[in-house]
């Protein structure tokens, strides 16, 4: 396979590199997250006049015309920044389901809105006792006068304080793991009985508990045929774990890159530390497994349009094990070799280790993915 990208591709790149090297400073991220939504609305701003926000949409919908790679090249960038705004949220989750299972009319409402900017979403399907189950759904949806009434609660709805729309999965029929009987609705997130309480992750980014109390949601917003949703939710989920694990390798190189700055110029006993041969070993390891996270989160972007869908599943939890076990030695080199400092709030490498770990946790943890590729071989 060609892994060189086109000369398109290499623009977008650069560009996203270089605004966010002008814009993007650890100091000026640490005055996003004393915003009141946690991020910065000038960035969002200048994420859609550059185009980012429109990378995988369809150019009839004001997108880029691209792919899981150009999402894969942004999503680096935005890593290796540690930025905040809800692009995974708004335009990978929000955007795929909407690509994937919306209609024409949905489409056109919806995708040229997010493109401009004008429009968040956040895709509100994980519950309190589900536990990475993607088919353990409770929120119930019920027929009701000229549409369906949905109840029930979700958990963890990344950036789902500032969304201005919900992408909520309800039950309408089966049993409360199964696949079948699961549908994905279209909610305005100031529609009557929908609550939302909005907080902090341990790395900073946002998440909201959403709670859905006799809402009404009509035929014109259900995405796709009602019950048969879940192949959906599979796949948008699969495209947060590509999405997530080129996030992951931007992170890695940071902290490759601030880890070698230190060991090059923190003295000790009168010379840099980095002249120690454990601490040279140690900075291989670390770019040895930065490399070995960067294949795997190859492995996932080109798995995302997979169609055999078991195969797909398998090679996307293959690569959440192994950008996940890489991040998590990367991370925790970065923070032995830097010391105390590397734990304070005033240090950056901290931040990347918390989001890191947050990243790991996401849409399945190790256990989680390698308990799936037991259970394919068992």
């Amino acid at each position: 396979m060609d892994f060189d990208l086109s000369d398109d591709q290499r623009l977008l790149a650069d560009s996203v590199t270089r605004l966010l090297a002008d814009r993007y400073g650890f100091e000026a991220r640490k005055g996003f997250l004393r915003q009141p939504q946690g991020w910065s609305a000038d960035m969002w701003a200048q994420y859609a006049e550059l185009g980012l926000l429109g990378v995988p949409f369809a150019e009839e919908h004001g997108g880029f015309g691209g792919g899981p790679v150009e999402v894969m090249l942004v999503m680096q960038e935005l890593g290796r920044a540690l930025a905040l705004e809800p692009y995974l949220a708004t335009v990978v989750l929000g955007g795929a389901a909407i690509r994937l299972a919306g209609n024409a009319a949905q489409q056109g409402a919806i995708l040229p809105a997010i493109a401009e900017g004008r429009r968040k979403l956040a895709f509100a399907h994980g519950e309190r006792e589900a536990r990475y189950d993607l088919a353990d759904v409770q929120t119930t949806a019920r027929r009701g006068s000229g549409g369906w009434v949905l109840d029930g609660a979700k958990s963890v709805v990344l950036h789902g304080d500032s969304a201005d729309t919900l992408v909520v999965s309800a039950r309408i029929g089966g049993e409360r793991d199964d696949p079948d009987g699961i549908g994905l609705f279209l909610v305005d997130a100031d529609r009557d009985g929908c609550a939302r309480r909005g907080y902090a992750l341990r790395d900073g980014s946002r998440a909201a508990e959403v709670s859905l109390t006799g809402v009404a949601v009509a035929d014109a917003d259900v995405l796709g045929e009602p019950g048969q949703a879940f192949p959906v939710i599979a796949r948008v989920v699969e495209a947060g774990i590509a999405a997530m694990g080129a996030e992951a390798v931007g992170a890695m190189e940071a902290m490759q890159s601030l880890t070698l700055e230190y060991a090059r110029t923190r003295e000790q006993f009168g010379k840099p530390i980095g002249t120690n041969q454990v601490v040279q070993h140690r900075l291989s390891e670390m770019l040895m497994a930065l490399e070995q996270g960067r294949s795997m989160a190859m492995l996932a972007t080109i798995s995302v349009e997979e169609p055999d869908p078991a195969e797909r599943a398998r090679s996307v939890s293959m690569a959440k094990v192994g950008y996940g076990q890489a991040a998590r030695f990367v991370s925790q080199q970065a923070i032995q070799l830097h010391g105390g400092i590397g734990m304070t709030e005033e240090y950056a490498v901290g931040h990347y280790f918390r989001r890191a770990m947050v990243i790991e946790h996401t849409f399945g943890d190790t256990a989680y993915h390698l308990g799936r590729l037991a259970a394919q071989v068992a």
